[in-house]
C-alpha cells in the first residue's frame, strides 16, 4: 500500500476511534425524570384517563375524582361545545384545511376567529397558532434580532425558555416576580442595548402554572416611564378565568393596554388544540409573515377553528361558567388555609400544595391517594422544584362540586398525617426506590 493511502487509513480509523457513539450519552444517562421511567411510567406518567373528560374519570378501571385537567371552564363536555366540534367534522372533516395559511390554508373561519379574539382581549389585531409551545417559541425568534437584548422571569414556563435559547443575542433572568431583581435587569439590559443599538424584550406569564402567581403585570407596566421596553405576556392560565369579562391577567390588574403582545393558548378554559398572539394591526402583520412555526405548517384544522369559534362565544356570554369556577377554587383555598396546608401565595385558580418529603415519599403518597382514596391529581417533584419538597397541584374547574372539595379535603388530611408520622417513609423503604433522590 502507498504511503499516503495507508496514512489516510491510520487517520480514518483514530477518527472512527476517538468519535462516539452519539446515543452513548442517551443510553447512560436517561436524563433527571427520564431515570424514573421503569418505576413511574404508565402510573405516575404517562398514565391513561378514560371516560368522557371531567372530575369523574376512569383509571386503570377503577372510578378516580379528577384533579388534573387544565378544562377551567368545563366546556370539554359542554353541549354546544361537542355538538359544534361534530357539526364541524362532519362538514369538513379532519384535513381541511390543507397547506399552510400563507398557501392555501386561510379560511373566513380563521379570519372569523382572529377578529374575535383581538377585541376580546382589547387588542387591534390577532393570529391564530397552531400549538402555544411552538407558537411562543416562534413568536421569541421573530421578534428579536441579535442586537435586542431579552429579560425574563426564571420560573419561565419551557416554552419561553426554549424561544428564548433560540435568541442569538443578550438576555438577562430576574428573580421570579422580584420587582427590585426586575429594575436592575432592565437598568442592564438598557445599558447593554445601548451599546448594540437594539432593543428590550420583557416576557413574564400573567399566571405561574406551578405557583398560581399573577406575574406583576401592573408593576411592570408601570416601569415603562422609566424604561423602555416591550412586554410579552403568556397568559394560558389567565385568559378565562381572570378580569372582569375573563380577558386575563392584565384585565384584573387593570393594565390591559401596557402589554405589547398578549399571547394565550387554547388548551386551558377553550378545552381545544391552538393558541393565539395580539398586538397591534403593525406587530401581527409583521408576525404572520415572520412566525416560522407558522409559515412552513398546515392551518389549525377546521374542527378546532370553528369549535374555537363557540367556545369563544360561550367564554363571552355565559359568565355563570367563571362564577361557578370562583365558587369552587375559593372553597377548596379557603378549605386547604384553614386546615393550616401550605398552598403558598397563589391568587389564581392554580392551587400547589407543598408538602416536605423524599421522591419516594411523594410516589408512595400519591399511590395511596389514588388507590385508597380514588383522588387523582399531579405530582411535581425534584428536579422541578427543590429537593425535598413535594408539590401536590389542583386544578379546580368549573365541574367540580363542593362534595368533591369536602372529599378532597378529609383525604388531604388523612395523607399529611401519614407523611409526617413516617408511613410513607417506611413504606418507600421496602420498594425499589431510591430513597436519596
Amino acid at each position: 500500500m502507498p504511503p499516503n493511502l495507508r496514512d489516510l487509513k491510520l487517520i480514518l480509523v483514530h477518527t472512527y476511534i476517538m468519535v462516539k457513539d452519539l446515543f452513548e450519552r442517551i443510553q447512560n444517562n436517561k436524563g433527571p425524570l427520564g431515570k424514573w421511567a421503569s418505576q413511574a411510567e404508565g402510573y405516575f406518567v404517562f398514565p391513561k384517563l378514560e371516560g368522557e373528560l371531567g372530575p369523574r374519570m376512569k383509571f386503570q378501571g377503577k372510578d378516580i375524582l379528577n384533579w388534573s385537567l387544565n378544562d377551567y371552564l368545563g366546556l370539554a363536555n359542554h353541549p354546544e361545545v361537542r355538538k359544534a366540534d361534530a357539526d364541524a367534522a362532519i362538514e369538513f372533516g379532519a384535513a381541511a384545511p390543507m397547506g399552510a395559511r400563507m398557501m392555501s390554508g386561510h379560511t373566513k373561519y380563521h379570519e372569523q376567529l382572529e377578529e374575535e379574539l383581538a377585541a376580546f382581549v382589547m387588542k387591534e389585531s390577532a393570529y391564530l397558532l397552531n400549538f402555544g409551545y411552538q407558537g411562543m417559541v416562534s413568536i421569541i425568534d421573530a421578534l428579536v434580532t441579535r442586537n435586542d437584548v431579552i429579560v425574563y422571569d426564571v420560573d419561565a414556563h419551557a416554552c419561553i425558555i426554549d424561544g428564548v435559547r433560540l435568541h442569538s443575542g443578550k438576555r438577562f433572568t430576574y428573580r421570579h416576580n422580584d420587582i427590585e431583581s426586575m429594575e436592575k435587569n432592565l437598568a442592564r439590559a438598557t445599558k447593554l442595548a445601548e451599546t448594540t443599538g437594539g432593543g428590550i424584550l420583557f416576557i413574564t406569564e400573567g399566571v405561574f402554572g406551578m405557583r398560581g402567581q399573577q406575574g406583576k403585570l401592573k408593576e411592570i407596566v408601570a416601569m415603562k416611564e422609566k424604561y423602555n421596553f416591550r412586554l410579552l405576556v403568556d397568559d394560558a392560565h389567565g385568559f378565562g378565568t381572570l378580569g372582569k369579562t375573563g380577558a386575563g391577567a392584565g384585565e384584573e390588574q387593570g393594565c390591559q393596554d401596557g402589554i405589547d403582545v398578549y399571547f394565550s393558548t387554547f388548551a386551558k378554559s377553550m378545552a381545544n388544540i391552538g393558541a393565539f398572539v395580539a398586538a397591534d394591526k403593525d406587530i401581527i402583520d409583521y408576525l404572520k409573515y415572520n412566525l416560522r412555526s407558522q409559515m412552513f405548517a398546515k392551518a389549525l384544522p377546521m374542527i378546532q377553528t370553528i369549535g374555537s369559534l363557540k367556545r369563544l362565544e360561550l367564554l363571552r356570554n355565559s359568565s355563570e361558567l367563571k362564577d361557578k369556577l370562583w365558587v369552587n377554587v375559593n372553597a377548596l383555598q379557603s378549605g386547604l388555609r384553614t386546615r393550616n396546608f401550605n398552598i403558598g401565595d397563589t391568587n389564581t385558580c392554580v392551587t400547589p400544595v407543598y408538602l416536605e418529603g423524599s421522591v419516594p415519599e411523594a410516589m408512595v403518597m400519591v399511590n395511596d391517594l389514588r388507590e385508597n382514596y380514588g383522588i387523582f391529581l399531579s405530582i411535581v417533584i425534584y428536579p422541578v422544584i427543590p429537593k425535598g419538597m413535594i408539590l401536590l397541584r389542583l386544578i379546580p374547574t368549573a365541574s367540580h362540586t363542593l362534595s368533591d372539595i369536602d372529599e378532597t379535603l378529609t383525604a388531604f388530611e388523612d395523607i399529611r398525617e401519614r407523611l409526617e408520622n413516617g408511613t410513607y417513609k417506611e413504606i418507600a423503604s421496602r420498594t425499589k426506590v431510591d430513597l436519596d433522590a
